[in-house]
């Protein structure tokens, strides 16, 4: 089984079509919807719609992680709802605008987000492969250990090689 890609977003009736439609192609650029979607002059009389489509291209995404250093946080937002062969997560659409990957954990940010779900077979191990990096050399990751994010999407405490607190000297000073 291969990767099974699957976007959804819903557009609102002062949204700009295309606007909604590049933020995900900035992402995924095979996506393509499930419905087409004409574009309407503001006000439009459009009710709030569901925008759902489908790719199988995860490169530009892994490539954007790599680019930002977030493969950690993207490998636990990613595994936070892994249920064996399937997962989701949110992005912001306002940051894919830029070629940005902004994962959403807790409220919908202004300019909207996109639900992300994947679907592979072994996608655990993939997804570790796919966000690994030299550093876990030396801290090995893997799904919900104790170096994954909080539910809420605060980290956790980190230590170095000899045992010392990495990010409470950044904690204290706020």
């Amino acid at each position: 089984m291969g990767l099974n890609i699957t976007i959804t977003t819903m557009l609102r009736p002062y949204e700009d079509s295309d606007n909604v439609i590049t933020s995900i192609n900035n992402i995924f650029p095979d996506w393509r919807s499930d419905s087409i979607i004409t574009k309407q002059s503001f006000p439009t009389n459009r009710l709030t719609t569901k925008i759902k489509g489908y790719s199988i291209n995860f490169e530009k995404f892994i490539l954007l992680l790599r680019k930002q250093k977030i493969l950690d946080t993207a490998f636990d937002v990613m595994t936070k709802n892994l249920k064996i062969n399937y997962t989701f997560f949110s992005i912001s659409r306002q940051s894919a605008m830029k070629e940005v990957i902004s994962f959403i954990v807790q409220d919908i940010p202004l300019g909207g987000s996109m639900e992300i779900e994947l679907e592979k077979e072994n996608l655990e191990i993939w997804l570790e492969d796919q966000t690994w990096h030299p550093g876990r050399e030396l801290i090995p990751r893997q799904v919900n250990d104790d170096l994954a994010m909080k539910i809420n999407g605060e980290p956790v405490e980190w230590f170095d090689k000899f045992g010392n607190p990495t990010m409470a000297p950044y904690l204290e000073e706020e």
